[in-house]
């Protein structure tokens, strides 16, 4: 069974009203004594909002995807592995510092801080506070795939030719006609593999 009504409570036994809406489900009533109009926003639980990339998470990998050189050194080494970088974000959103955790070497360090250094956050702006953020990320060097090489068919026969044979049409005749060269009007090519 349900039901939904309101009702006037006195508060103070001074005749101030407030209402209240009840439900009832089996026997089980729920009071709300506060109006809709009167309730609370929430608030949320994070004073300090963290910064974003913008486009979020997948934004960021296509961005690290796009702009990774891959080290000359790691590439003769044929050298692959995550390296762990910490870095520092001001209340601008421009990372000012950043420090390698897990180094792998030949190159690849300083790589990870350039990529590092390239990013830029969006930072919610609190009143009178400049904060610094930390954070760290992951940047994983993997070897480039080479797609290869299609191999190269010979032909079968090596002696094919082939003959290509044009002629003039029977309705064009020649205005002058030159003294000792034949006038055959057909041309004959032929092309050896």
């Amino acid at each position: 069974m349900y039901e939904n009504f309101l009702s006037f409570q006195l508060k103070n036994g001074k005749g101030a009203c407030g209402l209240a809406s009840s439900l009832t489900f089996d026997g089980n009533t729920q009071t709300d004594l506060q109006p809709n109009s009167m309730k609370k926003e929430k608030k949320d639980k994070h004073f300090i909002k963290k910064p974003t990339y913008e486009g979020g998470l997948t934004a960021l990998r296509a961005f690290i995807k796009e702009n990774l050189k891959y080290p000359k050194a790691a590439l003769k080494a044929k050298l692959e592995g995550t390296v762990f970088v910490k870095y520092t974000i001001d209340h601008k959103g421009k990372v000012i510092s950043s420090k390698v955790v897990s180094s792998i070497g030949h190159g690849c360090d300083a790589e990870a801080q350039r990529l590092v250094s390239l990013l830029k956050f969006q930072v919610p702006k609190i009143r009178k506070m400049r904060i610094q953020y930390h954070k760290s990320i992951q940047i994983h060097f993997r070897l480039p795939k080479v797609a290869p090489k299609p191999k190269l068919k010979k032909p079968v026969d090596s002696n094919m030719q082939i003959t290509y044979t044009t002629s003039k049409k029977k309705g064009v005749e020649k205005k002058k006609e030159d003294k000792g060269k034949s006038s055959g009007g057909s041309y004959n090519y032929t092309i050896s593999f």
